[in-house]
């Protein structure tokens, strides 16, 4: 298993390893209309994130990409959001933001998404970043929680198509 950055040429790999993951872990969380929902509103790779090289995929030989994930340094807080906020943000007052984590189900719990999540920090806290925040999936906070961060506030993620997944604003301070 190695990591390494993200490139254009990954996008048709990465939104499948999206959509496998969001309709199979968010059923455990969602009922079938939510999880329908998010499996299309969510899983679509953020070009920016590649572009900016904040975007990870974890790639067993066997398997091909098996994890995808990234932080950036823009405001834009999750797919789905519909934010277009590009700005950057300012590493001495604001929280970098961890973006776009997935993993296989078929590879869930073999440290994937932490290894992802630990560059993500790692880098963040390169590029000046003193904090990370997120928005979790149900699914995700589990996992988010085990890797030292804590709900700063429980959200509603709204979907364009006028679906709402149950979430939570996490932090961590690097």
């Amino acid at each position: 298993m190695r990591i390494r950055k993200a490139t254009a040429g990954d996008i048709p790999r990465i939104e499948e390893v999206m959509r496998e993951s969001t309709s199979t872990l968010g059923a455990r969380y969602y009922d079938e209309r939510q999880t329908a929902s998010a499996t299309e509103q969510i899983t679509v790779p953020d070009r920016q994130l590649i572009d900016d090289e904040t975007y990870f995929v974890v790639v067993e030989d066997d398997d091909g990409i098996v994890g995808c994930g990234g932080w950036s340094k823009r405001a834009k807080l999750y797919t789905g959001s519909g934010s277009t906020d590009a700005r950057l943000l300012d590493p001495g007052t604001e929280a970098a933001r961890v973006r776009a984590m997935f993993v296989l189900s078929s590879h869930a719990r073999r440290g994937i998404g932490r290894l992802i999540l630990e560059t993500c920090e790692d880098e963040a806290r390169r590029a000046g970043f003193r904090r990370v925040e997120l928005m979790a999936t149900l699914p995700g906070e589990p996992f988010y929680l085990a890797c030292g961060y804590h709900v700063r506030e429980r959200a509603e993620i709204h979907l364009n198509d006028g679906v709402i997944l149950g979430g939570a604003m996490m932090e961590k301070a690097l």
